[in-house]
């Protein structure tokens, strides 16, 4: 079966040239002019991804994506965040309202091809079975399910790689960069600062009302799954 691709985007030039590429790659391809009709056209077919627009007519591409984290059905839908804002503080406001990577025009159409290559493929399930644990944390590869003391802890398909790779890897510290290879690819470019917000996003679901933070940030060095604290030299 087709992948299904949502685009959300008003320049009707654009659609057209995103519509004929992913077309051409054998993917299923939708459309949404503003926001309030993207909202409509996912819950009528939900799509397997979105390219999605900030500056849309009626509603943004911001809130039609907080929008979209807010409901069960969508949670975990991937997002590609497609525009013209591209000052830092604008992506991590995107990164940040939930999207799982973004992009800023003008852009190379095969790098968002293979962007959402890769989302596709990060939200697909692991077909690996067992368990991982570590502390009070249980990961179930099989179910896609994470428990922290007996309490479900929801994650996004590109946290849930996070806590894997470093539950297979518990104490080592990871640099942005290795993280970089090991959970989004050696082939797709994303700004170091992106292992940041979704660092955060896995911290803030991971700790919870827990009182042991057990992913460390290393100055100077990077991340680790530590229950013990790390300095760096």
């Amino acid at each position: 079966m087709k992948s299904h691709v949502l685009i959300v985007e008003d320049e009707v030039s654009l659609v057209t040239l995103l519509r004929y590429n992913l077309e051409k790659e054998g993917y299923r391809v939708s459309e949404a002019m503003d926001g309030e009709e993207a909202m409509t056209l996912v819950a009528e077919d939900q799509p397997d991804v979105v390219i999605l627009d900030w500056m849309l007519p009626s509603l943004s591409g911001i809130e039609v994506c907080r929008q979209l984290r807010r409901k069960p059905r969508t949670r975990d839908l991937p997002i590609l965040m497609l525009t013209a804002r591209g000052e830092e503080s604008d992506r991590i406001r995107g990164l940040n309202t939930g999207a799982d990577d973004y992009m800023s025009k003008p852009f190379s159409m095969p790098e968002l091809l293979a962007r959402v290559k890769a989302l596709l493929r990060r939200a697909q399930p692991t077909s690996a079975k067992g368990t991982l644990s570590y502390s009070d944390v249980v990961m179930d590869l099989g179910a896609h399910r994470v428990t922290r003391g007996g309490r479900y802890i929801h994650l996004g398909p590109t946290e849930f790689r996070l806590l894997q790779f470093l539950m297979q890897n518990p104490g080592a510290v990871f640099s942005r960069e290795e993280l970089l290879n090991a959970v989004w690819g050696p082939d797709i470019y994303v700004e170091p600062r992106t292992v940041d917000v979704h660092i955060r996003r896995l911290r803030k679901a991971l700790n919870g009302e827990a009182s042991t933070d057990l992913i460390r940030t290393v100055r100077a060095a990077g991340y680790a799954l530590d229950t013990n604290p790390v300095f760096s030299q």
